[in-house]
This record gives C-alpha cells, sequence and structure tokens, in this order.
C-alpha cells in the first residue's frame, strides 16, 4: 500500500453500483476500506459489494435514491452504525437526457437537477453533519469538464454540473472561515467508457457515445481515492478536462464555433436508437441484472493517462521547472559576463 494512503477509511460512494463509483468502490476496495454503496439497482449493488470484498475491503450495501434527502440521511447513520465515523463522502450518482435543449421536458429537466445537484447537496449535507461534529474528513465531488463547458444535446447535464461547481465554491469558503478541518475536492472527468451511454434518456435518434478520447473507469478511480487523500482543491482526470476548462476560461467564444460545428455528430454513434427502450432517469437499469464498471467502448478506451501522474507530482514538477530555469538563466548570466569581460 502506498504511503498516500496508510489507513483504512470508512468510505460512503453514491452511484456506487456500475461505471465510475463501480470502479471507485473497487478502489478503495484494495486499500482494505470500509465502503458504504449507495446506489438504486439491487444486482449492481450486490456486483460492487462482492468487487470490495474480493479485494480486500468491506461493503456494506445501501439502495438509495440520492434526490431524496431522508433516504441519504438515513444510509448515513446505517453506514456509521456499521462501520463507524466515516472519513470519507464521495458524491457521483448521474443521470442524463441527451437531446437538444428545447426537447428536453421540465420534468426531465428537474429530475436532472434533483439527481445531479441536489443528490449532491443531499450528500454534502449528510457527511457534513457528521463530519463537522469530528472536525475531520473529507467530500469529494465529482465533476466534469463540462461542470465549467456546456456542450450541445446535454443541456441539462451540463447545468447540473455547473450547479455543484457553485455550490461547491460557497461551501468551500464557508468552511475556511469556520476554520474546519474538512476538506472538499473536486475531481473533473473526460470522457470515460461507462454504462450511461446505454442507459440515459436518448432522443438523438442515434446512440450516443463519448467523445474521444476516452478513459476507463479505473484511469478517473485512481484520481478520485488520490484526491480523497491529499488536499488539493481541484483534481483534472486527463488531459482533456483540463484542456477543455482552461481553454474556455481563454477561448470561450471558439468553443462556442467549435461545439456547434462537431458537437452533434462527435456524440451520436452510427447505430440507429430506439426511443422507446427503457432508461434509468427514473427507474435502475441494473435492479436484476449488474452491468459493472465499463460500457460499449472498451475497443477505444485508455488504460492509463500521462496527465494524471503530472497532477499528482505537481509540486515537485514545479521545483524541478524553477530548478531548471534557474540553471538557464544563471547559465546566461555567466556566458553575458564571459562576452562582457572578453
Amino acid at each position: 500500500m502506498s504511503k498516500e494512503y496508510n489507513s483504512k477509511p470508512v468510505v460512503v460512494i453514491t452511484g456506487a453500483s456500475a461505471g465510475v463509483g463501480r470502479a471507485t468502490a473497487q478502489a478503495f476496495g484494495r486499500l482494505g476500506a470500509s465502503i458504504g454503496l449507495l446506489a438504486r439497482g439491487q444486482a449492481g449493488l450486490e456486483g460492487a459489494k462482492a468487487d470490495v470484498e474480493n479485494d480486500g475491503g468491506r461493503a456494506l450495501i445501501v439502495k438509495a435514491d440520492v434526490s431524496d434527502a431522508e433516504e441519504v440521511e438515513q444510509a448515513a447513520a446505517t453506514v456509521e452504525d456499521e462501520f463507524g465515523p466515516i472519513d470519507i463522502w464521495v458524491n457521483n450518482a448521474m443521470v442524463s437526457v441527451f437531446a437538444r435543449a428545447e426537447e428536453i421536458t421540465p420534468e426531465e429537466y428537474k429530475r436532472v437537477m434533483d439527481v445531479n445537484f441536489l443528490g449532491y447537496v443531499n450528500g454534502t449535507l449528510a457527511a457534513l453533519k457528521r463530519m463537522r461534529k469530528r472536525n475531520r474528513g473529507t467530500i469529494v465531488q465529482v465533476g466534469s469538464a463540462l461542470a465549467y463547458r456546456g456542450i450541445p444535446l446535454q443541456a441539462a447535464y451540463c447545468a447540473s454540473k455547473h450547479a455543484v461547481e457553485g455550490f461547491t465554491d460557497s461551501l468551500r469558503a464557508e468552511i475556511l472561515h469556520d476554520k474546519l478541518n474538512i476538506h472538499v475536492t473536486q475531481v473533473h472527468l473526460p470522457a470515460v467508457n461507462t454504462p450511461q451511454f446505454g442507459w440515459v434518456r436518448n432522443k438523438l435518434g442515434h446512440h450516443g457515445q463519448p467523445v474521444p478520447p476516452i478513459f476507463q473507469p479505473e484511469v478517473v478511480a485512481d484520481a478520485i481515492v488520490w484526491a480523497a487523500h491529499n488536499k488539493r482543491r481541484e483534481v483534472f482526470a486527463g488531459f482533456p478536462a483540463a484542456q477543455a476548462i482552461v481553454g474556455n476560461k481563454l477561448f470561450p467564444n471558439i468553443g462556442d464555433w467549435y461545439l456547434a460545428k462537431n458537437g452533434y455528430d462527435a456524440q451520436k454513434a452510427d447505430q440507429p436508437y430506439d426511443e422507446s427502450q427503457p432508461d434509468n432517469l427514473y427507474h435502475p437499469l441494473d435492479d436484476e441484472e449488474d452491468h459493472g464498471a465499463h460500457g460499449a467502448f472498451g475497443d477505444n478506451a485508455r488504460d492509463d493517462s500521462w496527465y494524471i501522474p503530472i497532477v499528482k507530482n505537481r509540486n515537485p514538477l514545479a521545483l524541478i521547472g524553477s530548478m531548471i530555469t534557474g540553471a538557464v538563466a544563471m547559465f546566461g548570466t555567466n556566458q553575458r559576463k564571459e562576452k562582457t569581460s572578453g
């Protein structure tokens, strides 16, 4: 076990039955953590529990819809009754609708916000209530490059991620004001190969797909676990996320133009899609069948990211960069002195 992870924490993960949440549960399980697994799908939760226990951790299944504040509060109490004080809470549960903005109904917008935004609020408040009493703990908000850069055909999802960003900034300032030893971090993801692209409500006429480059969920799970143990304000889990966020800050108009031109086709697979098939907006699709962490894009997904080690070693790399810059400057000064004395 890495010296970065020298304890066996009590962890809660929402959306733990599949995708990024499932991979994150596996990663914490390998550290020997005790994990409260929150999601709606029974079969997916049972699969996640087996994964965690096979990897050396302990797991507790708690069926809950994160949009219901009472269910989340009860889930937190159940986890602490079983495992003790919660050290790390990971907000990850999500739903989405693939459609043009005007084709998404008010009820669909509300449901996406209830899960993706209020679900994070409910989880954060349940965790904070307990962590404040002990003056310790970490809350991880699993975000996205789309928290900063909205894209076409995902207006509801992008709005929910923007909302989490604003909520987290406000909360972080309040925690600092109160001088609490509680850390809140956001991990912003690139495109990830998860089952969500076959689960979300889809009005595109084509199967949805992640915009390349695509990463396997284990890549971002590693970044989430690292962020939970290191006091970094934000972590970009892959260069494409950093590229989108920084690029939008510098050149938002270019982003608008580029996405208007390319953002539609990039999210549509060649296969036609039957809009009458089930989706997970209101009901889980892994209640009777476990789908695991991976989606249908494994052949095109990357198993690692050259960028994440740079994120983890930012301070040492900055020191090395400063030393190189200083050495170059010193060499230049010496050269000028030699020329002058000559």
